[in-house]
């Protein structure tokens, strides 16, 4: 399986393998979307639930200068079955809503974190001019998970220090 890269990105412009494209597909978007299907059952017949998809920052915006149309792409789908599933299964007690976060130490920005030239250029690009902290995550996802949000569905919550905001 290709690790997606966020650094120096081997792809430009026209030269994204249609294969990658589909594979990163496969993973960011069908698998959520199977997710979805398969919770979904136990809480349409219990009249209640929570799900919490994972999108990015990069489901609201686009990832430039660092080209990865592919993952942009699955984000902005991720936002679209969140917001279409919320609507369809909102008068059945089902929310659904996502969190999309920003620059987060991952093993996918692991290369791009530990690099001291793209550090800085994180740092600088971000409003609160650092990557986030886990435990920043927290807080939205126990809103999310709980019964103080029960009025909040189709929402695609920003935890990404300003990013989608410049």
């Amino acid at each position: 399986m290709r690790q997606q890269r966020w650094i120096s990105s081997a792809n430009a412009p026209g030269e994204t393998d249609l294969d990658v494209f589909g594979h990163v597909l496969d993973i960011n978007v069908d698998a959520v979307f199977g997710m979805c299907q398969q919770v979904s059952s136990t809480m349409l017949a219990q009249g209640r639930g929570s799900i919490i998809n994972v999108s990015s920052m990069f489901g609201q915006v686009a990832s430039s200068p660092i080209f990865e149309p592919a993952y942009v792409a699955s984000k902005h789908a991720v936002n679209g079955i969140t917001r279409e599933l919320a609507v369809h299964w909102a008068k059945q007690g089902v929310r659904v809503n996502a969190i999309a976060p920003g620059w987060f130490p991952s093993e996918m920005t692991a290369e791009m974190i530990n690099d001291e030239r793209s550090q800085r250029w994180m740092d600088r690009n971000c409003p609160m001019g650092r990557i986030g902290r886990h435990d920043e995550l927290d807080g939205v996802l126990l809103f999310l998970a709980g019964d103080t949000s029960s009025y909040c569905t189709g929402q695609i919550i920003a935890v990404d220090g300003g990013w989608t905001a410049r």
